[in-house]
This record gives structure tokens, sequence and C-alpha cells, in this order.
């Protein structure tokens, strides 16, 4: 009698070790479900920028950096780490209102600076002390006259369409720590210590 072929023997074999649609059968643990972003399982996970696991993540860079000097103290080679910021985004800090008097003003300072520079390499040169110091005087009130010139001339083009003075910095959503492979076991172990002691 001839053996009859298996209903399921020309069935091709699920890709990846994942068992077919319908089954019933639960997927493999370990297989291509991601890791959530934060918690127990963020140190551990590879960084999507560098391919190198992290070692730690941190809400504030101060935090990240306070981590990796941590590792440096403690003798951890910390040139086989790196801080990755994510989700960058720009935070502009409004300082307050900017006048033409306050435009004029701010050229001054940095015009007298300016003129003071001139004047210390002039005075390099100088035949005396006092015609050093008349050129160092000459040097800061000419530079002042000037940049106060041209800081009202140069506010007054703006047609008051930029009224205010503000500071701009690049922030990021969180900061990992990753480390090399090959050091991040030893990495992470010291950064769990961390962790006892400012907890």
């Amino acid at each position: 009698m001839s053996e009859q072929p298996s209903p399921t023997s020309d069935r091709p074999s699920p890709v990846g070790g994942q068992p077919p649609p319908g089954s019933g059968q639960p997927p493999p643990a370990g297989g291509d479900q991601p890791l959530p972003a934060n918690g127990p399982s963020a140190a551990g996970r590879p960084s999507p920028s560098s391919g190198r696991p992290v070692v730690g993540s941190y809400p504030t860079y101060e935090g990240a950096q306070g981590a990796v000097d941590f590792l440096s103290d403690n003798g951890f080679p910390v040139e086989h780490t790196a801080i990755i910021g994510s989700d960058l985004r720009m935070v502009e800090t409004v300082l307050g209102r900017l006048t033409r008097g306050r435009a004029a003003l701010a050229g001054a300072g940095s015009g007298a600076w300016f003129g003071l520079l001139i004047g210390l390499l002039l005075s390099l040169f100088a035949a005396g002390t006092h015609n050093a110091v008349v050129l160092l005087l000459s040097g800061l009130a000419y530079g002042a006259v000037f940049g106060a010139v041209f800081g009202f001339i140069g506010h007054a083009f703006t047609g008051g369409r930029r009224d205010f003075t503000s500071r701009s910095q690049i922030v990021a959503s969180r900061y990992d720590v990753v480390a090399d492979p090959e050091v991040a076991g030893d990495a992470r172990n010291l950064l769990v210590k961390l962790a006892w002691r400012v907890s």
C-alpha cells in the first residue's frame, strides 16, 4: 500500500519561526516585539542612532553627564561611551523688551570692547607710556560711539519686527548613555550602583 502524503507537508514554513496566522499558537518570546522606550527595559536596548546598547536613560543632560562622570570616577574607560539626545527641539527664552536705546547701549558695550582691543594692539608700537594710555582710551571711546550708532541703526532697520531679546538653546526630551558592547555590562552595573546611591 502506498503512503499518503501529509496534507500540510507542502505548506511553506513560516518566516522567522513565527506560527502561521489562525493557528492559535502564541509567537515565540524574544521576537521582533518592540521594547518600551522607558522603564526597566530602557537600559540594554540598542540605540537607534548608534547601534550601541543603552546603559542608562535620563530626562536631563545633567543626569546623563553625572552618570558619565560617575563612570569616570570609578575608573571606567569613558572613551567607549557617548551621550545621545533624542527628540531634539529648540527652546527660545525671551529675556526682555528691546528698544532703540537698549540696542544702542548694547552696541556701545560691544564696540567698546572692540575699540579697547584695537587700542591695545596699537599701544604695543607706541613710543611712551603716555601715548599708550591715550591710544587705549581713544580706542575705547571711539569703539563705544561707533558701536552705539551701529546698534541704533541696525535696530531701526528691523522696522519693529523683533523688539525683544532672547536666548536660544537645543534641548532633548531624553538623554541616553550608550557604551560599546564589550563594556556595556560593566557600565550598566556601575550605573545601577549610582541609582542606589541617589535613591
